[in-house]
């Protein structure tokens, strides 16, 4: 299993953020763009502070790149990958399986996964 990259830096969200594809799950929104990295993809992930206090954030990051790992080897690379979580859901519909069947159909969407 591979490291996931993540982004980091400010300026980096805001690239994927103005110039990336938007799609929209039931609790996750996601911005994808392609970068210049052929053989890797970027994972970042955004939560608002007024959503909830620090310890709820970190489960909700925690349970979305879990998630995304479990997928990671199915997408094709080259991406810059953003989620974003809805201010208007209730972080008790946060768990597993509902994160995991948004991030699937998010790549659906955005038809990035490999065909194998």
């Amino acid at each position: 299993m591979k490291k996931t990259k993540m982004l980091k830096k400010n300026y980096e969200f805001k690239n994927v953020l103005s110039k990336g594809k938007y799609y929209s799950g039931f609790c996750i929104e996601a911005f994808i763009r392609k970068n210049n990295l052929k053989n890797e993809n970027l994972l970042g992930i955004a939560i608002g502070t007024k959503i909830a206090k620090a310890t709820k954030r970190n489960h909700i990051k925690r349970l979305i790149r879990e998630s995304y790992k479990n997928i990671e080897d199915s997408i094709n690379t080259g991406y810059s990958i953003v989620f974003l979580w809805k201010k208007k859901i209730d972080i008790k519909n946060a768990n597993y399986k509902n994160i995991k069947k948004d991030i699937e159909k998010i790549f659906d969407k955005a038809e990035i996964l490999d065909e194998e």
